[in-house]
């Protein structure tokens, strides 16, 4: 946590994290590393997946510093201002990297970033980004907000949730005819693609180096591998592929590339990138996002070409 150390001058230890009192249904949802900030014991609780409610969190939060006895501190990369206020409500210390720091035990509270009070988040939650993703591979105009539940698996908090930031980004609108409610836009795909995009998270979260022989061939192609799928563009020597956990390769992962002849490259997704495949290929918007950063001049031809493919099939469909 070098953010600690540049901002306030707090030293982070990370200590061994083994935890085998924390009940199983916590450490399903949160990695948990205890650590020493300045000589004081702690832990960092680090959510695997979308954040619960912020009551649900607490729990789960208490839970662990009744057991462990010292301070929790939950590490987030975005959090609403909505969330935001219920952590503060309720004390709960948190940080958010590079913008927000909220420990009580320590008398620390940091804002750096003001402007942020203005908006609800800087960028989409993972499950709007599918959400929006879906719809855009839709075609626009009108969409079921029930359709899109079935499809991406949410629930109806999930949903609602999800739609809820859209439009408050004002990236969509919602209205309820009947029972029913939707989601809709006058902008073209590519249109609210664009606008969208400066909003939208790389889906990577990071990276790995697996032994070829570890590895689900179930797992979508990612990264280069994927793109040249796609494309004309040449096959990587390392194969990519994407996955939602690398807690099967615990011990036999490494960080960096040992030996292009028996590993593979895997990347940690936020969201599971299935739920918008429709082939053995990470979704083509997805996998431009992911490579949004990448300013190889071949890899950038190739996403604007994969692109222009997207947006005529789009249109393909809803002529």
């Amino acid at each position: 946590m070098e953010y600690l150390n540049r901002v306030l001058g707090i030293r982070v230890v990370y200590l061994d994290d083994t935890q085998n009192s924390i009940p199983n249904f916590i450490s399903a949802r949160y990695r948990i590393q205890k650590v020493m900030l300045d000589g004081k014991k702690a832990i960092f609780v680090y959510p695997k997946m979308e954040l619960d409610s912020v009551n649900t969190v607490k729990k789960h939060l208490d839970r662990i510093e009744r057991t462990e006895g010292v301070p929790v501190v939950l590490v987030l990369e975005y959090l609403t201002y909505r969330q935001k206020e219920y952590l503060l409500r309720d004390r709960i210390p948190f940080i958010v990297e590079g913008k927000q720091i909220y420990l009580p035990f320590m008398a620390v509270y940091l804002q750096e970033r003001g402007d942020g009070e203005r908006r609800e988040l800087a960028f989409m939650l993972p499950s709007s980004q599918l959400l929006l993703l879906y719809y855009i591979y839709h075609g626009c105009g009108e969409l079921m907000t029930s359709e899109a539940s079935r499809k991406l698996a949410f629930t109806a908090t999930t949903i609602s949730r999800a739609s809820r930031q859209l439009a408050e980004m004002g990236l969509i609108e919602t209205k309820k005819r009947g029972v029913q409610k939707f989601i809709i836009s006058d902008k073209t795909p590519k249109e609210l693609f664009a606008v969208a995009k400066s909003s939208m998270c790389n889906p990577v979260k990071r990276t790995l180096y697996v032994p070829e022989a570890v590895i689900d061939k179930r797992l979508l192609m990612s990264g280069y591998t994927a793109l040249s799928e796609y494309t004309m563009m040449n096959a990587p020597i390392v194969k990519c592929f994407a996955a939602v956990s690398v807690s099967a390769w615990e011990g036999k992962a490494s960080a960096r590339l040992q030996s292009s002849a028996d590993q593979y490259e895997v990347q940690l997704w936020r969201y599971d990138p299935g739920k918008l495949s429709e082939d053995s290929c990470v979704d083509r918007l997805s996998l431009a996002l992911s490579l949004s950063g990448d300013r190889d001049e071949r890899v950038e031809a190739s996403v604007d070409e994969m692109l222009g493919q997207v947006w005529r099939d789009i249109d393909g469909k809803r002529n």
